[in-house]
């Protein structure tokens, strides 16, 4: 039916264009209630359908005749009407809805009923099924014999005739007396705005002037970290170049530098110490002399710098791969290249390990694909979840090779040989392995000889290299599609030249035989100490990478421990809480460094032991003396060697 005859119909130009272009082929059945149209269908042997009439002809040919006829408009439709009146029985067999409905609320008496006034029926009077009594209450209604008696009727109470007026949207018969309920009720939901969430005990606080006390609100969110013991407080340092990995420590940030206490640093992420290398902090200052501090813009605009690409070609250069793209931080990489992947890949579905750091978590999220979610470092129940879905539906499969808080390693030749049977993607995050693992420093990837199974490597700048920023390596596709894509690449300012700089000379570092002294010295103080703290029965985590956590199990407890090496031994580690790890699970994170001397490993073991009594947290062994004491003077003989630093130190 088109928009034109729709406009000439008394009925149907009540209703709302919005309604008309989602009704398909139900306009059709609102036409044969039309109160001009219900007369001509009733004329016919048949519905219009058998009888090969369309409803939209039947418009366009009655309103043409309104149009052409000199006479007053009323006029004209009560002699059409009377027209096809004639031959009621037609009307009788097919069943007229607007004269149900004119029965239903009793206006439908007789062909001689006098004009009244005109009157609007509610929608809930006029019901096309309902079955009306007469005046006593003893019985159906009787029936008009012909439909000439209802149009007459109808025009009698209609305001358009009374008026003289052709009837474009005025006539009290509106198009919603004559929708079942159930349609009514959808599209009112359909066009209701979203309802207002009722008050709850999280909402904002109304002062006594009617404003919203948007601080006290806050305060709350504060005092229930607090409540529950996982409120943060930084602990403020200036590390220093010259004495690593000892720094100074500030209780009152507002004391001069020189003032701060002496502590030593066992919990930083600056594993291998290559931030205070000579060459890299050369390299920076050099770089900031000549060429300034900032990038000047994004990537897109004025940002990318000589520095960069040649640092995302040492970076492609150490993962084997085509390509590699820097970001500000490895947050950023995850979240904007899991995201980008998630959009692109038509019907993409996401397996993502249920240890994944929350940058992954996000970036899954944000994508707004379909996830599916197995168990920590677990193949077998990854291939369960992929063998539900197509073989040829894209997916990706995201996990860290070495978790951040246990220390464990993913067992990759299986993650990846299972990803390959259901054809996905690998996403491997190394964050915590890049420079640290492999002949090169590459990661876990490299030191198994799998890195042509990895598709997308992910990693940081900011760990083991010593700077800062993140980046991935992939395909040369791969990767600029998430440069071409990537919101978190394109809308933000690029990486500052120095950094760029500095974190390429500290990969070629680690890429050389110094790099392979350093780890090999790293790896040794790790076991060294590991064994230490065990036999000490201090409660280790078990795991085969550099990091050590010991657990505590309680959040207050974990706190106060912290607390405790920090004030009373001038000793480093922080208390790692919800939600950074499971509640129950809280612990303390020992990184161990290849600069921690013997005799700081010997402080550290002590300093844990008195913590550990003092606080009568639990030991693995049922003794609780530290046997440390006794054989620390052959214990320094044994580890007392003559070797050449490592690198040299600076003065900054």
């Amino acid at each position: 039916m088109s928009y034109a005859a729709v406009s000439k119909c008394p009925f149907l130009s009540r209703v709302s264009k919005t309604f008309l272009q989602h009704s398909g082929s139900s306009l059709d059945m609102y036409g044969q209630r039309c109160p001009v149209m219900a007369k001509l269908f009733h004329t016919t042997r048949g519905s219009p359908k058998s009888s090969g009439l369309s409803i939209g002809r039947v418009f366009q040919q009655f309103h043409s005749r309104l149009t052409a006829s000199p006479l007053p408009f009323q006029q004209q439709q009560q002699q059409q009407m009377l027209q096809v009146g004639v031959g009621g029985g037609s009307a009788r067999k097919t069943g007229c809805p607007f004269r149900a409905a004119l029965q239903a609320q009793g206006i439908a008496t007789s062909s001689s009923a006098p004009a009244g006034p005109p009157s609007s029926p509610s929608s809930s009077s006029l019901n096309a099924n309902a079955v009306p009594k007469n005046r006593k209450g003893e019985g159906p209604e009787a029936r008009p014999t012909t439909a000439a008696a209802t149009a007459a009727s109808a025009s009698a109470k209609c305001k358009c005739y009374a008026a003289g007026l052709k009837p474009r949207g005025n006539c009290p018969f509106r198009w919603s007396n004559f929708i079942a309920d159930t349609v009514k009720e959808t599209m009112k939901n359909a066009f209701a705005p979203d309802p207002v969430p009722p008050p709850s005990s999280s909402t904002v606080p109304i002062t006594a002037d009617g404003k919203l006390d948007y601080d006290t609100f806050f305060s709350g969110k504060i005092q229930a970290k607090i409540n529950d013991n996982s409120y943060r407080q930084f602990r403020v340092l200036a590390r220093s170049a010259d004495t690593f990995p000892s720094a100074k420590h500030f209780a009152d940030p507002g004391v001069p530098l020189e003032e701060g206490s002496d502590v030593t640093v066992w919990c930083s992420n600056d594993y291998l110490g290559m931030s205070k290398h000579p060459e890299v902090v050369n390299a920076a200052i050099e770089t900031v002399k000549k060429h300034g501090f900032g990038a000047g813009g994004t990537r897109n605009i004025s940002g990318t710098s000589y520095f960069h690409v040649a640092l995302e070609k040492e970076l492609a250069d150490l993962h084997q791969k085509e390509s590699a793209l820097i970001f500000t931080s490895c947050y950023v990489a995850n979240d904007t290249t899991l995201t980008t992947l998630g959009k692109m890949l038509p019907g993409c579905v996401y397996f993502s390990d249920s240890g994944n750091h929350n940058s992954m978590v996000v970036g899954i999220q944000h994508s707004k694909a379909k996830k599916e979610i197995f168990r920590h470092n677990d193949p077998e129940h990854l291939e369960e979840l992929l063998k539900k879905y197509d073989p040829l539906q894209p997916k990706v499969v995201a996990f860290e090779s070495v978790h951040s808080m246990t220390g464990a390693i993913c067992p990759l030749k299986e993650m990846i040989d299972v990803s390959r049977r259901y054809n996905a993607l690998t996403f491997i995050d190394e964050v915590h392995a890049v420079g640290l693992y492999g002949n090169r420093g590459a990661g876990i990837g490299e030191r198994d000889g799998l890195l042509q199974g990895l598709d997308v490597i992910t990693g940081t700048l900011g760990k083991a290299f010593g700077t800062g920023g993140g980046y991935i390596a992939g395909s040369a596709k791969l990767v600029d599609m998430v440069r071409s894509y990537g919101a978190g690449f394109i809308f933000t300012t690029s990486m500052a030249p120095l950094q760029a700089v500095a974190a390429r000379r500290s990969i070629q570092i680690l890429k050389s035989e110094e790099g392979r002294r350093l780890r090999s010295k790293h790896q040794s103080v790790v076991r060294g100490l590991r064994q230490d703290l065990l036999d000490a029965g201090i409660p280790v985590l078990m795991c085969p990478s550099h990091i050590i956590p010991i657990h505590v199990g309680d959040p207050k407890r974990c706190t106060q421990a912290s607390r405790l090496l920090m004030e009373k031994h001038k000793i480093y580690v922080q208390d790692i809480n919800y939600p950074t790890v499971d509640r129950g699970q809280e612990r303390l994170r020992v990184a161990p460094s290849p600069h921690h001397t013997p005799r700081m490993q010997r402080e550290f073991v002590n300093a844990i032991v008195d913590v550990w009594h003092e606080l009568d947290l639990s030991f693995t062994k049922v003794e609780k003396s530290c046997h440390f004491q006794h054989q620390q003077q052959a214990a320094e003989n044994a580890q007392q060697q003559t070797t050449a630093p490592l690198f040299e130190t600076i003065s900054c």
